[in-house]
């Protein structure tokens, strides 16, 4: 005898816990005992259903028959000479006759369905019943799957939290709960170490259904988990006061963040610093001491790259708008904090700003003239 309150209080909690709605797992009930039934019971090309009541804890059987055309179909059982006969079958525990569908229901037509309930067999057998269990624990996967599949992409662009499964071979597992999160090597900010059950944080920007189940792509390189790392500190960014424009990031060592504001009494650079430099010191902790440039975004291409180039001063520049190319020159001074260390600083001012940038200095190239002139 089925426990009605028990499995009642048992569909609310997996419900509740994996967020597999009850009527899915009715359907995964009824599936299986339709599987049972016809292992039993059922005949070649027989079509059953089930319903199960919650209430009663009745199951009522149907057999379902599609209604054909006998005349032009050849039947399940009828000698043919031609093997090429491209008819369609007629099999009469599929299938029912027009005329006999109109007997029962008088504006039947050919493709509908005539339901007829069958006896209800609560001895099934002991293959039978394994048979029922497979279904429902196949259809209870499927229904999981399918659920976690809905919310994480609904939540791809967002920065999730997690613990750190394990790590095998250079790539991280996270565990995020109800499903397992991939955080591969390039996707890792470089020199950070990942420890079984530490507490860590990613951007989602990927879901994956795969044949072993679904794939969830983490990553703490992308440029986007720092403009998300701010919105989280900066309420002036999320609340649309403050845009975050641009981005530039080489993960592990330095980014660039071009901002505006949308209210003429709002420093948009400020906003991401904060109160002694409190929010934008808690985004480099965040990207384990990574160097962060904010930048005044421009709608001029001049004063843009000339603050992308930050904390260089430019003396002077001039731009090629048809190749999207800009001279720079600086004074000496100034010229290896332009360039940066191995070209970093003029590489992500020319990654933040689209331009390609070429940056000189007289006295620099007069130094240079002078100690390659032989004396």
């Amino acid at each position: 005898m089925i426990d009605l309150k028990a499995l009642r209080a048992g569909l609310d909690q997996m419900e509740e816990e994996r967020h597999i709605p009850k009527e899915k797992i009715l359907t995964a009930i009824e599936d299986s005992l339709v599987a049972a039934y016809k292992k039993d019971y059922g005949k070649k090309g027989q079509i059953i259903r089930a319903k199960f009541d919650l209430e009663t804890g009745v199951t009522s059987f149907y057999q379902v028959k599609i209604v054909a055309d006998a005349t032009t179909a050849r039947m399940d059982d009828e000698e043919r000479e031609d093997d090429d006969d491209e008819r369609p079958k007629f099999n009469s525990e599929h299938h029912i006759t027009l005329e006999d569908a109109k007997k029962i229901k008088k504006d039947s037509q050919v493709g509908d369905e005539v339901v007829f309930p069958l006896e209800t067999k609560d001895d099934y057998g002991r293959i039978a019943a394994q048979t029922a269990k497979q279904v429902i624990i196949q259809r209870l996967r499927e229904a999981e799957k399918e659920s976690t599949l809905g919310e994480y992409q609904d939540q791809v662009g967002v920065i999730l939290s997690g613990s750190v499964q394990k790590v095998d071979r250079g790539t991280v597992f996270v565990d995020l709960g109800r499903a397992v999160g991939v955080l591969l090597r390039d996707d890792q900010i470089p020199g950070e170490f990942y420890r079984p059950g530490e507490r860590i944080r990613a951007y989602l920007y990927q879901v994956e259904e795969t044949p072993r189940g679904i794939n969830l792509r983490l990553s703490r390189s992308h440029p986007k988990f720092v403009e998300l790392l701010f919105s989280a500190e900066a309420p002036e960014i999320a609340s649309g006061v403050v845009e975050i424009k641009a981005v530039a990031r080489e993960a592990g060592s330095r980014s660039k963040v071009a901002v505006a504001s949308n209210a003429p009494n709002i420093d948009p650079v400020g906003s991401c610093v904060g109160q002694r430099g409190a929010r934008v010191t808690a985004v480099i902790n965040e990207l384990g001491g990574e160097k962060i440039d904010i930048i005044e975004w421009s709608e001029a291409p001049e004063t843009f790259i000339a603050n992308a180039l930050s904390p260089a001063k430019v003396n002077s520049l001039s731009l090629d708008e048809e190749n999207k190319e800009a001279q720079i020159e600086v004074d000496a001074d100034q010229f290896s904090l332009a360039v940066g260390k191995g070209g970093q600083n003029a590489r992500l001012a020319a990654k933040l700003t689209g331009w390609k940038i070429d940056i000189s200095s007289p006295e620099v190239e007069e130094s240079e003239e002078e100690e390659e002139t032989p004396n």
